[in-house]
């Protein structure tokens, strides 16, 4: 591997991208357009977690996108999910101390895919199965835990995949067979998803440096999806809280929003399993929380406090290094 070779890939040619660094949609505050912008400015891919956002605050946010960058970047959307039920909503809220809240107004996915292709986004993202694809003219990723899904995914036109790892902070996106049975590391996962399918295969899940970067791209990667790492930047929209959270420990567990996430383990996540209640369908869980949860992955205690641009060329420079201590 030369030392432009991990950043020249097919991927980021298709793309347009200098180097083939995803910002991953973190939603719930952190992804900002500000840092999907500041990302896609230094040569990466930013992405706009558009799952929580109604049809008009998703517009705003591609438009505001738009006013800070010209190049190129993503939109993410949760495939459709069955809707909630209320079951087990006063017993959860027993637990939690709660008040139960009024049935939450939730965004069809239908409506938001309009906005996508309304606003005619370059990359469409998606997480949690396999989203009906007509009328999008984007280019299209899908996110795997399993090499079943990432069959799946290709099969149902995705044009590239994001195999994402243990590792890996937020939602996991498994939507075929347990969670439990999905756990897979990213260092495992990324090679057989890359021999597994034709399309791309990005690696998400634990990469904090330049040095995962290059990782990944020798076991067949074409690029990489970093979340945690980007926590901690200036443009993103992490609270204080969470910031100082990303050196603890993280769990991968379902109290938090009523679907398996890694999140930093704290006290309310030790009360909340050890009650031996089941939480409610997603996303109701969230309404139970003076806070939104800390998804983190357990690259955590290496997030670094910088502008996301200047994350990205350190992350580049590293990369660089990696490589030329390989030769």
């Amino acid at each position: 591997m030369s030392l432009v070779a991990w950043s020249d890939t097919a991927l980021s040619r298709r793309l347009g991208l200098r180097v083939p660094i995803v910002q991953a949609p973190m939603a719930g505050g952190p992804s900002t357009p500000r840092l999907a912008a500041a990302v896609t400015e230094a040569g990466g891919l930013g992405s706009v977690a558009g799952a929580p956002l109604a049809p008009g605050a998703l517009r705003d946010a591609i438009r505001e996108v738009r006013s800070l960058t010209d190049g190129p970047f993503a939109v993410n959307l949760f495939a459709p999910l069955p809707p909630p039920t209320w079951d087990r909503t006063d017993e959860w809220a027993e637990v939690t101390g709660a008040v139960v809240p009024d049935a939450p107004r939730l965004a069809r996915f239908e409506d938001q895919l309009e906005v996508v292709v309304e606003q005619r986004v370059p990359v469409f993202s998606w997480t949690f199965g396999l989203p009906p694809l007509d009328g999008v003219d984007a280019f299209t990723i899908g996110t795997a835990t399993t090499v079943e899904e990432a069959l799946a995914l290709e099969a149902g036109g995705a044009q590239a995949v994001v195999a994402q790892g243990y590792e890996a902070g937020g939602h996991r996106a498994t939507f075929l067979g347990e969670v439990s049975q999905s756990l897979v590391g990213t260092l495992a996962l990324v090679p057989q998803v890359v021999d597994a399918v034709s399309v791309p295969v990005l690696a998400s899940g634990g990469i904090m440096d330049g040095r995962g970067i290059v990782a990944a791209r020798a076991l067949g990667a074409q690029g990489v999806q970093l979340g945690t790492a980007f926590l901690n930047t200036d443009e993103a929209g992490t609270s204080p809280q969470h910031r100082a959270a990303l050196v603890q420990h993280t769990t991968v567990t379902r109290v938090l929003t009523g679907r398996a996430a890694r999140a930093v383990r704290t006290s309310m996540v030790d009360r909340l399993e050890a009650s031996g209640v089941e939480p409610p369908d997603y996303p109701l869980p969230r309404a139970y929380q003076a806070e939104p949860p800390m998804l983190a992955g357990q690259g955590g205690p290496m997030a670094r406090s910088c502008p996301a641009g200047r994350l990205v060329g350190i992350l580049a420079a590293e990369a660089d290094a990696a490589v030329a201590g390989l030769v």
